[in-house]
């Protein structure tokens, strides 16, 4: 949770730490000063209207550092939406995000501030596809990553995130599993389940993220000659390759609190997922030394400090999220299923 921040001096104190390879996430003092006046009214407004804001890790770090009130990953922040009793939430990430908090808050208004708020993953496929799938299996349980659009979710049984979906896809009952849409997920999970001695039939549709299936093999190759003894961190998006040459392979949280907690080691880590981790962890791990490139979502890297203060003064119609009552009901149980088996 973000700490009120007093000043411009406050903010780049904070900020001036990151250091990740890529101008967009680097604060000079006079750009702190220019973003300090927008953080300051966005806080007031926030009371104000007893709004609360949800941020992905992948955002720009003045975002997570200066505004959020809760900073994490798809299902770190699908609990923070469920338990909150603020009147409004604001979900700067991308737009099937902001659908998952108003599925578990019907009755709040919920908003996106990104203009841009698409995801090559949750695009990749349509409910229309899912329920020709349904057909074509008519004995697979359909799995739903929760990168997925909320009719994508009403036209599937149970919903998962990359920290649980081994869990679950355990725990249901039957050995016959349809995941959709992520393919390289499916395939590290069910990877992982067969060094566990589980056998499912997983099939899988053939989307995926971009940011993520673009890392190849050959820089995990770079980086151990480079660094012989560097930790590599995977998140589970990753070809399988390179999901099987990790040392770590967890979600953006799961990466997040590794570091933190064996910061202290003298060896690098290299982190193979959006650098939003990274700029975290310069802050929130300041002894772990960080190696590596910097891979961004511009999905995600769409939203802004000033899109946000304009979704918080008046939301367009197009901040505002709405779901048709029927694909609220069906994507709503398919939501709670996921937190059913994994808690």
């Amino acid at each position: 949770m973000s700490v009120a921040i007093a000043s411009p001096e406050a903010l780049y104190e904070k900020l001036k730490h990151i250091h990740v390879g890529n101008p967009l996430c680097e604060y000079t003092y006079e750009r702190c000063i220019e973003l300090f006046p927008i953080i300051e009214e966005i806080s007031i407004l926030k009371e104000e209207k007893n709004a609360l804001i949800l941020a992905h890790t992948y955002v720009h770090p003045d975002i997570v550092f200066g505004v959020a009130d809760h900073v994490g990953d798809s299902y770190g922040l699908a609990k923070a939406a469920r338990q909150t009793q603020a009147s409004i939430i604001l979900f700067p990430a991308v737009r099937f995000m902001a659908e998952t908090a108003k599925l578990l808050n019907p009755d709040k208004l919920v908003l996106d501030p990104n203009p841009n708020g698409g995801c090559s993953l949750a695009d990749s496929i349509d409910p229309d596809t899912v329920w020709r799938l349904r057909r074509q299996y008519p004995q697979h349980t359909f799995v739903c990553y929760i990168n997925t659009t909320a009719a994508v979710k009403a036209a599937c049984d149970v919903c998962v995130t990359s920290s649980n979906a081994h869990i679950i896809l355990e725990k249901i009952p039957n050995d016959r599993i349809y995941f959709l849409p992520d393919r390289l997920l499916a395939e590290n999970t069910k990877n992982r389940l067969l060094k566990r001695g589980i056998t499912k039939e997983i099939l899988s549709y053939p989307g995926s993220c971009y940011v993520h299936e673009e890392i190849q093999e050959e820089e995990i190759d770079l980086m151990r000659y480079r660094f012989p003894d560097v930790t590599v961190l995977a998140h589970p998006e990753c070809p399988p390759e390179v999901v099987q040459k990790a040392d770590v392979v967890g979600s953006t949280t799961e990466m997040h609190r590794y570091v933190v907690a064996h910061q202290h080691q003298r060896s690098p880590f290299f982190l193979l997922t959006e650098c939003g981790v990274a700029s975290r962890l310069q802050i929130d791990a300041p002894h772990a030394k960080l190696v590596g490139g910097c891979h961004l979502c511009k999905y995600m890297r769409s939203n802004s400090l000033q899109s946000i203060l304009a979704a918080l003064k008046q939301p367009k119609e197009s901040d505002i999220i709405t779901i048709e009552p029927q694909i609220q009901e069906r994507a709503r149980r398919c939501i709670e299923r996921m937190f059913d088996y994994a808690e």
